[in-house]
Formats: structure tokens, sequence, C-alpha cells
């Protein structure tokens, strides 16, 4: 799947006088190199539910596995508008990103297994999946596989501050 192009906009109003909207291209690269994500979902209650796990960028999203019984799978059941996020928790530099969209839980195995060799590329061997039915199947069992393809995007660059929003178009 082609990777969608956004369009970048910058918000003067939380940006450094001369800043200029980030590159989509450097944002991208954060967004596959990043060791580390936080993922908000809602609970059926509708309050917020926050965790940190691992991803991969594949194909113009992220893609991310949970147990089947995690909070978090069942909070994707029920809605799928989720938030992921990644960065620095330093106040003067790096580039936070926020990532928008729709978990969709991905099933083709052929996809599956370019996710996994994402992850294994990415994480090392000791996050080596079989692919099978539908799920990647680890010493954890039989685990559903997310894709969130970005609506929208947020880039907080510090040390110099700026705030670009990547608006996607639609497929």
């Amino acid at each position: 799947m082609a990777e969608r192009e956004p369009e970048a906009e910058l918000d003067a109003r939380y940006s450094d006088e001369g800043a200029t909207p980030t590159p989509w291209r450097q944002a991208r690269a954060r967004l596959a190199a990043a060791e580390l994500y936080w993922l908000s979902t809602v609970r059926p209650d509708g309050r917020p539910h926050v965790t940190p796990l691992i991803a991969v960028w594949v194909a113009g999203a992220l893609h991310f596995c949970t147990g089947a019984h995690e909070r978090k799978a069942g909070n994707l059941a029920d809605n799928p508008h989720c938030v992921l996020t990644t960065g620095t928790n330093l106040l003067h530099e790096g580039l936070d990103l926020v990532v928008e969209g729709d978990a969709v839980r991905l099933t083709d195995d052929t996809a599956l297994r370019a996710v996994a060799a994402a992850y294994e590329a990415k994480y090392g061997s000791e996050w080596h999946f079989e692919v099978g039915d539908g799920f990647f199947h680890g010493a954890g069992g039989a685990d559903p596989v997310f894709r969130v393809e970005p609506a929208t995007v947020f880039g907080f660059g510090k040390g110099g501050y700026s705030q670009t929003r990547w608006r996607f178009p639609r497929p």
C-alpha cells in the first residue's frame, strides 16, 4: 500500500516566531525509529486507558499487537478510535508526535508476516512471531495485531518551539 502524503500546517499560536512546519519525512522517520509508544483508548464506560507498548511503522501505518484478553484489545473492539504518542520527556529538545486514527484489526497473513518481520528487524529475535490464522503466535498465545493509519498527526518541536499538524487525505 502506498503511503499517503499529508498536508502540513504550522500553528503559529504555539510556535516560535520564524518557525516552519516540520517536514513529514522527518516525523515519519521518528515514528518509525521510536522504541516506545503510548496507546490511548477508551473504556466502555468512557474513561480513558493509556498503556505503553512497542510498535512498527509498515506501509504508512503504525502496527502493534496485544493479548486478545487485554484491556486495550477490549476497548478497541468497542471503539476503534485511538491515539498513539511517542517522543521525549525533555522540555527543550526533541519532537513529540501524536497520531490520531482508528485501530483496525489486521488479519491477512501476508500482511502480518511483513509486520512480524518488521518487529524482529526493529526489536530483535526476542520479538519473533509466527503468523497463522490472522494472528501473531508467540509465547503469549494467539495475539491480534492492529493497524493505525494516521488521520491526523501533531508534531511538537522543542528547543525552538513549533506545532505542526499533518492532515491525511482520506483513501
